[in-house]
């Protein structure tokens, strides 16, 4: 008995060790380790794939497109997952859209964030923000808005509220906005229409009002190059200059005037080119350096003490010309003006077009180009005043 005991234990244990062996070969091989960086690398591209792909492959960039996608992804899903990458992705391709500086989009999108579910609800969560990407990402649509000057209403107010809770940090964002941004919407003391007008002309027209208002005298001139005889660029030209210039420019006698530019002058997102019609550097205004409050040497005339001002007349009394506020410390300004073409053969135009509006002096002066960067016509920068292209009287 001991011995067919003993053979029963002997065929178990080989049984196994074979049932071990064929399931251990029937086994396929572990796949191979994929590296941790590859893997990282791999998702957010996919994530970011699917997300960019409804912006980019669309043949019809606009408004009601946009619009569409957003509700084409709010329609995938009742849990909308995903959404932060959707939003990051949106406010990426606005420009392309044109829909950059639209308070509705900005609506839409943040209709997309899914209701109640990231309201804090103690003190710790709303200080240490409570699901921080989805709040960052809210956070950062409202700094678009405002690099691009748009300033949200009570509507959106109430739509961050049922996301987020009136604690919530995009709340607290939207509130500094609303404090500071109506504050700076109407502070400037040149007002432009929103959006500015696309053509030239009437932006020429905007710059040139603005920065002849230092001047309430001036006079803003609309010419046209076709009243310029043997003029080779037909195009118009915005002139500003005031009674006092043409003053100026008649005391200015026979010394040569320069054409510095061309200038930029920025008009919210559009920026123009202008000129300036100028003089030489003038020499510094004479400063009084007597300290009036010196005890050291007190003037007493009616007692006869310190009498040291009969040598020269006192300060009270002498006579000096106050400086315009068009003559500055590298020139006095004549005039200024933006041209259709910003070329040479327009400013020479502009120059004839003075010297018959009032500015019959500029005859007798040698007009000098000197430009701060690149103009057409493959013209030649002038670094100084000596160095300055002479184009002759008319």
């Amino acid at each position: 008995m001991m011995l067919v005991r003993q053979q029963i234990g002997t065929v178990y244990r080989l049984a196994r060790v074979g049932i071990r062996s064929c399931s251990s070969s029937t086994k396929q091989p572990p796949p191979p380790e994929e590296d941790e960086s590859e893997r990282s690398k791999r998702k957010p591209e996919t994530k970011l794939m699917l997300r960019t792909e409804l912006f980019e492959h669309v043949s019809q960039k606009d408004k009601r497109t946009y619009i569409d996608m957003v509700k084409v992804f709010e329609g995938r899903s009742v849990h909308r997952r995903n959404h932060v990458e959707f939003i990051y992705a949106a406010l990426k391709h606005m420009e392309e859209f044109g829909v950059q500086r639209d308070l509705e989009v900005y609506k839409a999108l943040i209709n997309v964030m899914p209701k109640g579910k990231f309201i804090p609800t103690n003190i710790f969560q709303a200080e240490f923000m409570h699901y921080p990407r989805q709040q960052q990402v809210i956070i950062d649509l409202l700094e678009q808005m405002e690099d691009n000057g748009v300033m949200p209403d009570y509507e959106m107010e109430s739509m961050l509220i049922n996301v987020f809770g009136k604690k919530g940090h995009p709340v607290r964002k939207y509130w500094r906005m609303m404090y500071w941004m109506p504050k700076f919407k109407n502070l400037s003391p040149w007002p432009l229409p929103n959006p500015v007008p696309d053509e030239s002309l009437d932006l020429a027209k905007l710059a040139i009002e603005r920065m002849c208002s230092v001047d309430l005298l001036s006079q803003i001139s609309l010419f046209d190059t076709k009243d310029v005889a043997d003029a080779l660029d037909q195009t118009w030209i915005v002139s500003g200059q005031s009674s006092e210039q043409s003053e100026l420019l008649a005391r200015h006698q026979q010394k040569p005037v320069f054409i510095e530019g061309p200038f930029v002058i920025w008009l919210r997102n559009r920026s123009i080119n202008y000129f300036l019609l100028k003089s030489e550097s003038n020499p510094p205004a004479p400063q009084d350096d007597e300290d009036q409050d010196d005890v050291r040497n007190l003037r007493m005339p009616f007692v006869g003490i310190g009498m040291t001002h009969t040598h020269q007349p006192p300060k009270a009394h002498q006579v000096g010309f106050r400086r315009s506020v068009h003559e500055q410390e590298d020139g006095t300004i004549f005039a200024i003006c933006c041209t259709g073409s910003s070329t040479k053969d327009s400013l020479l135009s502009w120059v004839r077009l003075l010297e018959r509006h009032g500015n019959p002096c500029l005859a007798q002066m040698p007009v000098l180009f000197k430009f701060t960067s690149n103009v057409p016509d493959q013209l030649k920068v002038a670094a100084s005043s000596e160095e300055g292209q002479q184009i002759g009287s008319s």
